[in-house]
């Protein structure tokens, strides 16, 4: 019966230990993150620079976009041996 008392204590002073530190974290100041402060800045320059590049790419490079492949591809002549 003895560990099973000093089991309980323990996690009533864990408890107790939980409480004041929840207490003292909603006593300090909260200041914004780096997230909440840029978060939506750094997505919307991110998703521009993709949007450029892509583009720069399509108009720039020379590369050809074949979506589908009916009329580019060309069957051989058969050849009975």
């Amino acid at each position: 019966m003895f560990p099973m008392a000093k089991n309980a204590l323990s996690c009533l002073q864990d408890q107790s230990i939980m409480q004041q530190a929840m207490a003292m974290q909603n006593h300090q100041e909260q200041t914004p993150d780096f997230h909440y402060k840029y978060g939506n800045t750094v997505l919307a320059s991110g998703a521009t620079f993709c949007v450029a590049l892509c583009a720069y790419a399509a108009t720039q490079t020379g590369i050809e976009c074949i979506l589908s492949p009916a009329g580019s591809i060309t069957p051989k002549e058969w050849r009975d041996q």
